[in-house]
């Protein structure tokens, strides 16, 4: 009878420490580095949110969501009309991260992360998107793309800060235009070539016309200096006839070559002066 009495102690106390043990247990809870909690006892939220570390929360009444406050990245597609009505499509890559003192509030409106995303970031993004390409035309949305951007960040940001959402850095992955548009991109682009084809001929057909211009202008003051240094040639003729008649008045022996130079061109001119004599 009594060893019986003993076995039953020894089973109820092994029961009671292990009903401590696991009241014990269930009494704390541990927030590891990167993630942040909300307590609920009995089904509420209780205020202030559970930072990295240990904690203790009612046994077998309360429950501790844990949310990770790390660096999240997600792709969201937008869609919008700029200032002159095109359609602009893009998708943008988001870093973002949970405020950790704002878990509290998350818990309570939003729950999980991906209602998170589904019913916070993309909404916002879209109209984020909205806001920053109704202010430029779909060329402007083009060659100002860091403005762009720049504008969509600061609306986004303005918009999520009061979620409890911080957004780190967002990317531009892609960015398309209507059908028609880029159509329109094309026959512009092709206009373009075509009048810049256009210039060239016209810029090379005048360079060909002052270079005929260039080369008639040449060749008449060639015909020129020609007809110059002939004339001057011609005057020395006379003048070297007139030197024979000299001579041969004087009755001295006349040379038999004479050589021309002076002011005419460079290369003498060599005569032979029995055969001018000869003439005379």
């Amino acid at each position: 009878m009594r060893q019986q009495q003993t076995n039953w102690q020894a089973i109820v106390a092994g029961i009671v420490v292990a009903l401590l043990v696991l009241v014990g247990s269930s009494s704390f809870v541990v927030i590891n580095p990167g993630q942040a909690g909300v307590l609920s006892i009995l089904g509420k939220a209780r205020d202030g949110a559970l930072l990295e570390g240990l904690h203790f929360k009612p046994p077998l009444v309360s429950a501790v969501d844990i949310y990770d406050v790390t660096v999240q990245k997600f792709e969201v597609p937008a869609e919008s009309s700029t200032r002159d009505l095109q359609d602009l499509r893009a998708s943008f890559a988001i870093n973002f991260r949970l405020d950790p003192t704002q878990v509290v509030t998350v818990r309570r409106t939003q729950g999980t992360l991906a209602n998170i995303v589904a019913k916070i970031i993309a909404p916002q993004t879209q109209e984020s998107f909205k806001i920053a390409a109704a202010r430029r035309t779909v060329e402007e949305a083009i060659t100002q793309r860091n403005e762009l951007k720049q504008d969509f960040d600061e609306a986004l940001d303005m918009r999520l800060k009061k979620y409890g959402i911080i957004v780190l850095d967002t990317s531009v992955i892609d960015l398309n235009f209507s059908a028609e548009f880029s159509r329109a991109v094309e026959e512009k682009q092709i206009a373009e070539q075509r009048a810049r084809r256009a210039v060239y001929v016209a810029q090379e057909a005048e360079q060909e016309a002052q270079a005929d211009i260039n080369r008639a202008r040449g060749k008449a003051e060639a015909q020129k200096l020609l007809a110059e240094t002939l004339k001057a040639q011609g005057g020395q003729l006379v003048l070297q006839k007139e030197a024979i008649e000299a001579w041969r008045e004087g009755g001295a022996q006349m040379p038999k070559v004479l050589v021309l130079g002076g002011d005419s061109p460079a290369v003498p001119f060599l005569f032979n002066l029995q055969d001018i004599e000869q003439d005379t």
